[in-house]
């Protein structure tokens, strides 16, 4: 395979599932983080260090909207629960597990 072809499949996979997780709005991003090590929130921090390494100019804010379908704060509104006492007891103990992001601590 050549480099094209990879970046190309490599994008249509990244694509597939942000759409997946903008559709799965039943999912918060505390389970998933405390299950896989990274969420959506880490996506867009990806997504804007990524935009950084190649030079192209894009906000926190946009690099989350690119993810999120919408600015963050709607989505925030419209689907966030509060995290319970259990989810939270289990973030901080898969902390060390959790995906090591550029600007994300």
């Amino acid at each position: 395979m050549n480099e094209m072809d990879r970046i190309k499949l490599e994008a249509a996979a990244f694509r597939g599932l942000v759409g997946h997780l903008r559709e799965r709005t039943d999912v918060q991003n505390i389970d998933i983080m405390n299950l896989a090590g990274f969420c959506r929130n880490c996506l867009s921090k990806w997504y804007k260090a990524a935009a950084d390494a190649q030079g192209i100019s894009i906000t926190k804010d946009e690099a989350l909207e690119a993810i999120y379908g919408m600015p963050y704060d709607t989505w925030k509104a419209k689907y966030q629960q509060e995290a319970t006492q259990e989810q939270k007891d289990r973030f901080n103990q898969t902390k060390p597990l959790h995906a090591k992001i550029s600007g994300h601590v």
